[in-house]
């Protein structure tokens, strides 16, 4: 268990980077944020694969992973895009 979750905080380093290479612009937590933004989506998608049985986080499907971990978080990053900008 604890070598998943320290997989996905690798994938969502990954994915963050990645993320805010795809979705650039002003964000207002920077790319600190963003990068942590990317590890939750990637923790949140693998977890979200491994309930309906398409992958297992830590078992070194790191393509699949950073995939996995890319797609949650642009969309985490956009959700909260939307919510930051409606705040402020």
């Amino acid at each position: 268990m604890l070598g998943a979750i320290l997989f996905w905080i690798i994938v969502g380093l990954i994915a963050g980077l990645l993320a805010k290479w795809v979705m650039p612009g002003p964000d207002p937590g920077g790319v600190a944020l963003t990068i942590v933004i990317g590890i939750v989506g990637a923790v949140i998608g693998g977890y979200v694969l491994r309930l309906f049985g398409l992958g297992a986080g830590g078992t070194g499907q790191w393509i699949g992973s950073i995939v996995a971990g890319f797609i949650g978080a642009v969309i985490l990053l956009a959700i909260y895009r939307l919510v930051a900008n409606r705040v402020s």
